[in-house]
């Protein structure tokens, strides 16, 4: 089980009076201190992770493994897929890009070839990211048809 134990964050203060942040290690051997984020509050399924939420520490438990965030790019704006408590190391695994598009909710179909482009609304059948592969009903005909999630949260589909 991993905790909060793992990490240790010390403010020292220098010659000059200011503070800074050092990570303590046991080995002191080592050049690069590892870091890893984790949240400050639990983070529920479907939840966009906010900076504000989170906190980088050093990673002091040397038997600490596996592909968790080291950094907050790696987790901010992110939206996680299961509960993230506070104090434990968050897995990339974990985590996935919002959808661009959810299932019920109307989007655009396009469908282009040369100068002809064609749009019908729809309604897609499942979530999906950009550049994700979709189903969707054409709200017109009822058809159902294929495309890919653009980063504008239409739907391009091809010809068959």
């Amino acid at each position: 089980m991993l905790c909060a134990a793992a990490f240790s964050t010390m403010t020292t203060t220098g010659a000059s009076g200011q503070a800074g942040s050092q990570s303590s290690s046991q080995s002191g051997a080592r050049t690069a201190s590892k870091t890893a984020v984790i949240p400050t509050e639990t983070i529920y399924p479907g939840q966009t992770i906010e900076e504000t939420h989170l906190q980088v520490v050093a990673v002091t438990n040397p038997d600490l493994s596996g592909d968790y965030a080291s950094g907050l790019d790696q987790v901010v704006g992110k939206v996680t897929n299961r509960t993230l408590l506070a104090g434990r190391v968050i897995f990339v695994a974990g985590l996935r890009e919002p959808y661009a598009v959810e299932r019920g909710k109307a989007v655009r179909i396009v469908y282009s070839n040369g100068s002809l482009t064609i749009t019908a609304g729809g309604s897609p059948l499942d979530n999906a990211s950009v550049g994700d592969l979709i189903r969707i009903r054409n709200t017109d005909s009822g058809m159902i048809v294929s495309g890919t999630v653009m980063a504008d949260g239409t739907v391009h589909v091809v010809a068959k």
